[in-house]
């Protein structure tokens, strides 16, 4: 598979990864599918963990890898031999998505540790501050409801997400490494030295044949 075909399987792949990232993250400010907890955290309860706010999904995993995978899906377009420039703004592209998926990545593990903000006992805290708590708070009646479990399961999304995307605009900057020193191909044509040699020397004969 020459540059050109890899940056756009890469650059197709990151489009899902990206709008689970938003769609996760958007779904953690509705604690167990309820708008009520916003709306009581916009009017200054404490209802949502930092690390919600933060927007990791949205922000990090979401556009700051949506934008670069835009650019590298078109940089492997058909027909693009040997675009050098476009190879190269993929590397910055891709280390800027890197960048997004760390962020993203960052805050869902810190998510996970930290736990969801809950009653207990009427008051609310987060849960997975204090063991005892959490344990306690597991066998009995809590608000919101399954909030662990709703916790877990969109963090836990995030961070594979956020992993993929990791792997995938890191592979895209040696990718693009390699696409600025030999050009990325089509279909029809295979970047090889051979290949290079032999279009230098026709273009070097049709100068020669202008000017003598």
């Amino acid at each position: 598979m020459c540059t050109g075909k890899c940056s756009k399987f890469i650059g197709i792949c990151l489009y899902p990864l990206a709008l689970l990232s938003i769609i996760c993250n958007i779904f953690l400010f509705f604690p167990d599918f309820q708008t009520i907890y916003s709306k009581e955290e916009a009017e200054g309860l404490y209802r949502l963990t930092d690390e919600i706010k933060y927007m990791g999904g949205v922000v990090g995993g979401g556009i700051l890898v949506l934008i670069p995978a835009i650019h590298i899906h078109s940089t492997g377009r058909q027909g693009c031999c040997s675009n050098r420039c476009g190879m190269f703004l993929s590397i910055i592209f891709a280390a800027v998505g890197v960048a997004g998926a760390l962020y993203s990545g960052i805050i869902a593990v810190v998510g996970l540790i930290r736990g969801p903000v809950c009653m207990y006992e009427n008051e609310w805290s987060v849960v997975f501050r204090n063991e005892y708590l959490l344990k306690k708070f597991i066998e009995r009646n809590r608000e919101p409801e399954n909030i662990v479990v709703f916790n877990i399961a969109l963090f836990s999304a995030l961070l594979v997400a956020a992993c993929l995307e990791l792997l995938l605009c890191g592979f895209q900057v040696l990718n693009g490494l390699f696409g600025c020193i030999c050009g990325t191909c089509n279909h029809k044509e295979v970047c090889t030295l051979d290949t290079k040699v032999t279009s230098f020397l026709k273009v070097k004969s049709f100068i020669y044949r202008i000017y003598y």
